[in-house]
């Protein structure tokens, strides 16, 4: 590997921890496309469809931890929450993760565009006053939670995601969970589930170790600097930003597949 590489793979891994740590996501929504086509675009590197989700299952896995350990402190965790969606997306993302050896890798591109489809809808669904509910106030059905956790795992696990940028929508539109809560938590269980992901792909010999080595390293610097600015960030910006970012991934995918 030459310096240029491991620059570049560092540089992924910042980025994608940042707003991984700041908007509540594991960051495969970001660092997948830039993996895919940026190392290929500068000329220092090229990773299949299958190698890209390997690596970025084991990023999210480390990026989620410096976001957690940052947002525990206060208050922003509802361990019920975690309880029913950790354990369901948990499941389903080792049967995503362990199924999409067995996927071409234009499957698993169109799995991730779908995905990244769904989620630019919804994080433009309005969402009226979910803020104004006080943390320990907070009701949701948990069996709705679970039922769409464990879905969104089998999605994620396919792509090396942790379904954060699904799980994120789906908590602020139809569960009703505020915006802090939700960042904090969705971490979490972003965390839960790429346990599932990480084990299905490296049993299937899915993961390039040294540059997934290069993202972790850059993955726990970045996140608890990415989750500490989110803390400071109006909650109506963060939304925003989300969604946008979500709907660049999704329009880049989809004029690669078409």
């Amino acid at each position: 590997m030459d310096i240029s590489f491991i620059i570049t793979i560092f540089l992924i891994g910042f980025v994608g921890s940042f707003i991984s740590g700041m908007l509540g996501i594991g960051g495969a929504i970001i660092n997948f496309p830039m993996l895919l086509y940026i190392p290929v675009l500068l000329g220092v590197g090229h990773f299949t469809a299958h190698e890209v989700s390997g690596i970025t299952a084991i990023q999210v896995f480390f990026a989620t931890i410096g976001g957690v350990l940052v947002y525990r402190k206060g208050g922003y965790l509802n361990k019920t929450l975690i309880a029913y969606m950790g354990i369901s997306i948990l499941i389903g993302s080792f049967i995503g993760g362990f199924g999409s050896t067995h996927m071409p890798e234009s499957g698993i591109n169109i799995v991730y565009g779908i995905l990244a489809l769904i989620a630019v809808v919804m994080m433009f669904v309005p969402k009226k006053g979910i803020d104004d509910v006080p943390l320990e106030q907070v009701k949701f059905n948990k069996w709705l939670a679970a039922f769409f956790a464990f879905v969104v795992g089998i999605g994620a696990g396919i792509v090396g995601a942790g379904g954060a940028f699904l799980l994120v929508p789906i908590m602020l539109t139809v569960l009703k969970i505020p915006t802090r809560m939700t960042i904090a938590s969705s971490l979490a269980i972003t965390l839960i589930s790429s346990i599932g992901a990480v084990t299905g792909k490296l049993t299937t010999g899915q993961v390039a170790i040294l540059p997934s080595i290069i993202m972790v390293v850059a993955s726990l610097i970045a996140s608890p600097i990415g989750a500490n600015v989110g803390k400071r960030v109006n909650t109506k910006v963060l939304q925003i930003v989300m969604g946008l970012l979500i709907l660049a991934t999704a329009i880049k995918t989809w004029m690669e597949i078409l």
